[in-house]
């Protein structure tokens, strides 16, 4: 079976229930989100950093800055549903983001930085959330109403996905054995 690069573990799939112990792991994988991306990126040069992870698709440096972009929009769509009710969030053009000039060819610490700080905030206000605050919800336009806690399942999926990228892209171009 060929492995589809698009998606590397797999599309999301928006799960009806989430279960507290499922929680408190989407809550952990939220959490060490960017260290396993730092992890992925770790010793790859300009070059590399350069190197579309399928054809037609992006950069690994645009999937580096494309996480804190969409992942502030994640935080700012979680905030909204905690303080107003079932609000209707905004979409981004996530594929004109990631063809900006910084997005392309600006260095990937700034937002590996940002990244980090980003979900030590959104991790420090997920653990302080009781139990009853995760059926919160907010309304999607293409996707409907997701709760804080279907929100929480598609954004641990998010990191995991876009590392997929990085280590498959990796392993396939031999740049190390590390995935």
């Amino acid at each position: 079976m060929e492995e589809d690069l698009r998606y590397p573990i797999g599309p999301f799939h928006k799960p009806a229930h989430v279960e507290a112990v499922e929680r408190a792991e989407f809550i952990r994988q939220i959490a060490s989100a960017p260290e396993a991306l730092r992890a992925a990126v770790d010793g790859l040069d300009d070059r590399q950093l350069d190197t579309p992870y399928r054809n037609e698709g992006w950069t690994v440096r645009q999937v580096v800055h494309h996480l804190p972009d969409s992942h502030i929009n994640a935080y700012v769509r979680f905030k909204l549903a905690l303080t107003e009710e079932s609000p209707m969030i905004k979409t981004y053009e996530e594929g004109l983001w990631a063809q900006v000039t910084e997005a392309r060819s600006a260095p990937i610490e700034m937002s590996l930085a940002l990244l980090e700080a980003l979900h030590l905030r959104w991790v420090s206000a997920l653990k302080s959330l009781p139990n009853e605050a995760f059926q919160k919800t907010f309304r999607h336009p293409d996707l409907g109403l997701m709760s804080i806690d279907q929100q929480l399942a598609q954004y641990a999926w998010h990191g995991k996905h876009h590392v997929a990228h990085i280590t498959s892209l990796r392993r396939r171009k031999g740049w190390d054995s590390r995935a």
